[in-house]
């Protein structure tokens, strides 16, 4: 009864081990699977921003659904201000604090300084890794890992992408996340 035992094990082993060794082996984990996946996010988001700045026609720029809210130019540049803000936090640096929403009204200016606050930040999330990300920094007046200062930075950002997506649709605009996937170039027929 033993031999059958081992036999039948290892009819069932061995081709299981001879299946497994021909799989493909899993991709590697990214080394600081936390602060690479929150830099995907931002580049995300950060698309999205900078395509909405360009999308919108420069005359909209001072559009307001109603007199108590921001301009569509005025959450760029509130937008850009919080890229200083967030980012300065997770750098260990003081914000500039250029108040961009108060200062820029021009669709030109106000992309200029948009890509200027991403380039900022982008030095916050290139050089964030795993390790960094848990150092404690203040973030609101309180105690929080630096990484959040990043987490919160791509929250804001979505948050005011949401009202930016409103205004564009009250002017008959499609917002860049809800626009088709590029289709891809088919190669003509010989």
């Amino acid at each position: 009864m033993g031999t059958i035992l081992r036999m039948l094990l290892v009819c069932l082993v061995v081709p299981a081990a001879v299946t497994l060794a021909q799989e493909k082996p899993a991709a590697p984990a990214p080394e600081n699977p936390l602060s690479t996946w929150n830099k995907m996010a931002y580049g995300r988001v950060k698309d999205i921003l900078l395509r909405s700045a360009e999308k919108m026609p420069a005359e909209n720029y001072s559009f307001k659904p109603t007199e108590v809210v921001r301009s569509y130019g005025q959450i760029l540049g509130h937008v850009a201000d919080a890229q200083y803000l967030f980012c300065s936090i997770a750098l260990g640096e003081k914000s500039p604090d250029l108040k961009i929403e108060h200062t820029k009204t021009s669709k030109a200016d106000l992309i200029a300084a948009l890509n200027i606050a991403f380039a900022y930040c982008d030095k916050a999330y290139n050089g964030m890794t795993d390790a960094s990300a848990t150092q404690m920094v203040k973030l609101f007046g309180n105690d929080a890992p630096r990484l959040s200062a990043l987490t919160v930075n791509n929250m804001h950002d979505l948050e005011h992408y949401g009202n930016l997506v409103t205004y564009m649709r009250l002017k008959n605009i499609v917002p860049p996340s809800s626009e088709s996937a590029p289709q891809a170039q088919t190669q003509p027929k010989k």
